[in-house]
């Protein structure tokens, strides 16, 4: 790619952010010679630690705390972050005046000439993608991830020949604007999630169909049969990309599973998909078995933390809603059948249900944690009868309390079922201070 693209373009990043993505997108066009603005609705103070990233690169101006119209009117090219919904106003005062509007994957998919492997789903995508990248590294050396994990894919660009291979982590908000496909899309699973962004769950699952939308006969689609929306997109591709299907109930017999260190229905649901797309790309048996026995899992997913007077931790912080909560309830209760369980829980709702969540934690869950929030409250009204909830303000109170309740054997999980902004950051800064936590917490002498 020409280093000169974008020489002298005055280019508006709209949302920094605070997960790196908005970060790399302002260094990559920095790079490439642009007049970089950035504006987000985020105080200066709340960004601190994205703008100490890019301290060194002295041209990058700033406009935060708020819009304003007339840098979405003078801009030749905006690069929205995919959390801005595509209805905001300055928006469409940039398309009345003819600016380009892009997100960092949409300028990927156009300029890097890879070969794109993406995995969306409402849960799963991390690990999905996390393990078809290790996979594929062992036969293909330059192998790259990006995507919804906190790595801008154009940061990639100047590494990036033709056909190489790009793992893309793709989000429900990453796939709005694409007018391209990857060469292989994995969907793990569609869940409720996101509707208080996309009000209905019929729009959640139309911005999920996007990533297969633009896909030809020399593609492929890898499809979960077990899920009873995903298994019908099959029919949708008709005449498209190839369609791959994997199961749970449909193990593969000539691959030896034994050697995978992760639990779960669910992770071995992900294993399934990531094996699918290394056997499409042609990566030997044994080389697949030797990449599932050493990996590691991706942190934050029912990562165990520390053990403390017998008690054993986890960080699930990215389960931020409940049918996440409900997994690891179960794969808890399942992997762990005579410990106790004692959860943390909490925070701001997404427009969900909480029913179906307070009814297994009833059945399963001995003493609740309770963060504030909105969807903490709905949870509690759902568990009116319920004794064993414990209200705390902070997560230093809820690992405090979690710790007073809990007794060699036993299993403390932070799964928050929630988003995290009314606390924290966001949900990594709230895995963070919850390791923190019980990285603090000491051993009885």
């Amino acid at each position: 790619m020409s280093k000169q693209l974008f020489k002298g373009k005055k280019v508006l990043v709209m949302g920094l952010g605070l997960h790196g993505g908005g970060v790399g997108v302002a260094k990559f066009f920095y790079a490439q010679g642009a007049e970089v603005l950035v504006t987000d609705l985020k105080s200066e103070e709340k960004l601190k630690d994205s703008i100490e990233k890019l301290k060194k690169y002295k041209r990058i101006k700033y406009a935060l705390g708020g819009h304003k119209e007339e840098d979405f009117i003078n801009a030749d090219l905006i690069v929205k972050n995919p959390d801005v919904p595509s209805t905001s106003p300055y928006l469409e005062i940039a398309k009345k005046n003819n600016v380009q509007v892009e997100t960092d994957l949409s300028l990927f998919f156009k300029l890097s000439g890879a070969f794109i492997i993406g995995i969306t789903g409402t849960k799963g995508k991390s690990t999905t993608s996390s393990l078809i990248y290790h996979l594929l590294k062992l036969k293909f050396k330059k192998t790259f991830l990006a995507g919804n994990i906190g790595i801008s894919p154009l940061e990639l660009l100047p590494k990036i020949k033709k056909g190489d291979k790009v793992v893309l982590e793709l989000s429900s908000f990453g796939l709005e604007g694409l007018t391209q496909s990857p060469n292989i899309a994995v969907i793990t699973n569609i869940l409720p999630d996101h509707l208080n962004r996309y009000g209905t769950m019929s729009e959640y699952i139309e911005a999920k169909k996007l990533i297969f939308k633009y896909q030809t006969q020399k593609d492929y689609l890898v499809l979960n049969q077990d899920d009873v929306i995903v298994r019908h997109f099959g029919k949708l591709s008709a005449g498209k990309a190839k369609v791959a299907l994997f199961s749970v109930q449909d193990e593969p017999t000539h691959i030896k599973l034994e050697k995978f260190k992760l639990f779960g229905t669910h992770n071995l649901s992900n294993l399934l998909a990531a094996i699918k797309v290394a056997e499409i790309l042609k990566i030997p048996a044994k080389t697949i078995e030797r990449g599932l026995a050493s990996f590691k899992g991706v942190p934050s997913r029912q990562e165990f933390i520390k053990e403390v007077n017998g008690v054993k931790y986890f960080n699930d912080t990215t389960a931020t809603m409940p049918a996440a909560v409900i997994t690891a309830i179960n794969v808890f209760s399942e992997n762990f059948p005579n410990a106790k369980l004692v959860f943390i829980c909490g925070g701001q709702n997404k427009g969900l249900a909480y029913k179906e969540l307070s009814d297994v934690i009833k059945q399963k869950v001995a003493e609740l944690v309770m963060l504030p929030g909105t969807a903490s409250d709905k949870i509690k009204e759902e568990l009116t009868e319920y004794k064993n909830l414990h209200n705390v303000a902070s997560m230093q109170e809820a690992v405090k309390k979690a710790k007073e309740l809990s007794r060699a054997g036993d299993i403390v999980v932070l799964s928050p079922g929630a988003a995290s902004f009314n606390l924290f950051k966001n949900e990594f800064d709230r895995g963070d201070q919850f390791v923190k936590e019980v990285k603090n917490l000491n051993e009885k002498v």
